[in-house]
């Protein structure tokens, strides 16, 4: 789905990178300034080193002197207001109207456009119900001082707000990318965690009760276990291990660990 993010009047370098690096986490690439504070921000050393990579993101930005400009070829736009206004569209969190969007509840306004192949089967099912295919799904944030003008916000279809701390709900304008970004992707379908941690093969049953036959000698060498009054140490341990579906290299440091007591033992008697 095509998707913009645009920030208006935007004042410090770094937010612009900051933001830069926000969406790209998420996938998105379309980023437009309007009027921001420095014209040569793109270029500027805060910005970049902000952007931490994102700098295709940056090269591909766009800055534009008003509003209409950055949202050509949008048609579903959304404001993000923590100020409630008395008059203009209605407050949502991002995730509740992103769910009525993708589910086609909003097929009376402008709707989103066919979808990539990386897209949720809820928003498939947007598109079939606006089958019209409209042109994209428009974030619009406003400077870090005072947020959105009024006639901007009234633009739009939505004015995103975050739930925050009531006491305290003050944002950064790259952080409410972020969220806004993350909380996008993640209804479109998101994006599969990897595990990237070495998982060794199980070890099997004989293989447990082998380290435990081993682990009870050494126990007993050790003066830890009475063989002649065992109680239940040994079935508390195999129960133990089991709970942690040992590997078969962890069923070696274990038998290591035994074998290590009683060496000790061994040398202790003499």
């Amino acid at each position: 789905m095509k998707t913009r993010f645009v920030l208006i009047e935007t004042s410090h370098a770094g937010n612009v990178g900051a933001a830069a690096r926000a969406i790209k986490t998420m996938g998105f690439d379309d980023l437009v300034l309007v009027r921001p504070r420095w014209s040569n921000v793109l270029r500027k050393e805060e910005t970049i080193q902000r952007a931490s990579g994102a700098l295709d993101v940056l090269a591909n930005c766009r800055i534009v002197a008003t509003v209409e400009e950055a949202l050509d070829g949008m048609s579903h736009l959304c404001a993000t207001a923590m100020t409630p206004r008395d008059f203009g569209p209605p407050a949502r969190t991002p995730r509740e109207h992103f769910a009525l969007l993708l589910q086609g509840a909003l097929a009376a306004q402008p709707g989103p456009v066919p979808l990539d192949e990386d897209s949720s089967p809820a928003a498939s099912d947007a598109v079939a119900a606006n089958p019209s295919g409209e042109s994209g799904v428009a974030f619009l944030f406003g400077c870090e001082r005072y947020g959105m003008a009024n006639e901007d916000v009234y633009l739009c279809h939505v004015a995103l707000s975050i739930p925050t701390n009531p006491d305290f709900g003050s944002l950064n304008l790259a952080s409410a990318v972020q969220v806004v970004a993350y909380d996008w992707r993640q209804a479109l379908g998101g994006y599969g965690v990897s595990d990237v941690a070495a998982r060794g093969e199980r070890a099997d049953a004989q293989q447990v009760a082998g380290m435990l036959a081993h682990w009870q000698q050494a126990l007993a060498e050790i003066g830890f276990l009475d063989l002649d009054a065992p109680k239940k140490l040994m079935p508390r341990l195999n129960q133990m291990f089991n709970r942690a579906q040992l590997t078969q290299e962890e069923i070696h440091i274990l038998r290591g660990v035994a074998k290590a007591m009683l060496r000790t033992a061994e040398a202790t008697k003499r």
